[in-house]
């Protein structure tokens, strides 16, 4: 078990600028793996083993991407016990993203709004953090129904126009593809301009189309597939969620994570920094959250693989996801507000 209290080490971040923290954590994290610091967070990994894509996941609770950006930590995070991490959104160049303080604490209602916009050293830098984990080089000998699952998660270029999107992402593909067990198309972020519209019947028809024709050919490539998640949004009605669940099905694309942040405030409304631009995450987004996943349960049937993930704070709230349809679950904003704990919180909550 992790010798660190959390609520000593919350604290202390909680009395720093939010992205100052955040940094402070993750260059931690990055710098303890693989040490005897390790022992700070590390816990063991709750089996409750689930097949979903062709994958063998060791547990249900998984890390969202957006926390480790530029898949520094891969290693530390194995060790808080995730039977699955989700790294980036890595874009094909690097980019510094939306201009500073762009991450904002709600602790009233334990959410956070982020307009980071994609900020990240870039796809060479990316695969060369992955290549050097300590996952990466045990991974093709160990145990593929113990060891933990790895997505990597792509996105555009702020600076590409949204008219030429399916060129970044298909650059994206073909770069992380070697080293992914499955490969997210981030589509959703509310902090890359007119992001959300490729959400649409026709500008998504066209990008699956794409991907799916490049996924066939590095899967011949590379002698094995990788399937493709895709990544949506909250703030849709059930039109356009059944719209999107038609187009996962005619392109065969094999999951769906759902969901972002949402651009509501109505369950913050009052509170400081409530209006800032960006994203809403934590406990204001789970009914969103919950919404789209049963709706798109029941526009899926049984068998279509939904990662859910929005307002996880406790294992019940982790419950409510999987009665919602979703197969596994991630946290994000639940792991700064509660800590590694929650890794094993949740995971335990499901398996019961």
């Amino acid at each position: 078990m992790a010798l660190i209290p959390y609520g000593l080490t919350r604290a202390v971040l909680f009395n720093m600028d939010a992205e100052a923290a955040h940094e402070l954590t993750l260059d931690m994290l990055a710098r303890g793996q693989g040490t005897p610091l390790q022992c700070g967070w590390s816990q063991a990994r709750v089996h409750d083993p689930v097949t979903l894509a062709g994958l063998r996941f060791p547990n249900r609770v998984g890390l969202a991407a957006g926390l480790d950006k530029n898949a520094r930590a891969i290693d530390a995070f194995a060790a808080m016990g995730f039977g699955f991490v989700e790294v980036g959104t890595v874009t094909p160049l690097a980019q510094p993203g939306n201009p500073k303080p762009r991450i904002f604490r709600l602790p009233a209602r334990d959410a956070l709004i982020n307009r980071m916009g994609f900020n990240n050293e870039g796809l060479d830098v990316f695969i060369r953090n992955v290549k050097n984990s300590r996952f990466h080089s045990a991974s093709r000998s160990s145990d593929k129904g113990q060891r933990m699952i790895l997505g990597l998660n792509i996105g555009k270029n702020a600076a590409t126009p949204i008219e030429r999107a399916t060129d970044d992402y298909l650059i994206g593909l073909a770069g992380v593809y070697p080293y992914a067990d499955y490969v997210t198309v981030n589509i959703s972020s509310p902090n890359t301009k007119n992001l959300r519209d490729l959400q649409s019947d026709a500008a998504l028809d066209a990008l699956l189309s794409a991907l799916k024709s490049r996924q066939g050919e590095l899967a011949a490539e590379h002698g094995r597939q990788v399937p493709l998640f895709l990544k949506i949004a909250p703030d849709l009605d059930q039109g356009q969620v059944q719209a999107i669940a038609d187009a996962l099905r005619r392109h065969g694309i094999e999951g769906v994570i759902a969901t972002n942040t949402t651009l509501s405030r109505d369950a913050v409304q009052g509170l400081p920094h409530a209006e800032e631009a960006g994203g809403l995450s934590g406990a204001p987004v789970r009914e969103a959250s919950n919404r789209v996943v049963r709706q798109l349960r029941a526009a899926l049937g049984a068998g279509f693989p939904i990662i859910g993930v929005g307002g996880i704070l406790s294992g019940a709230d982790a419950q409510a996801k999987i009665e919602a349809g979703a197969d596994v679950v991630q946290i994000y904003t639940g792991l700064i507000y509660k800590g590694a704990g929650l890794v094993r919180e949740v995971a335990q909550a499901i398996r019961r």
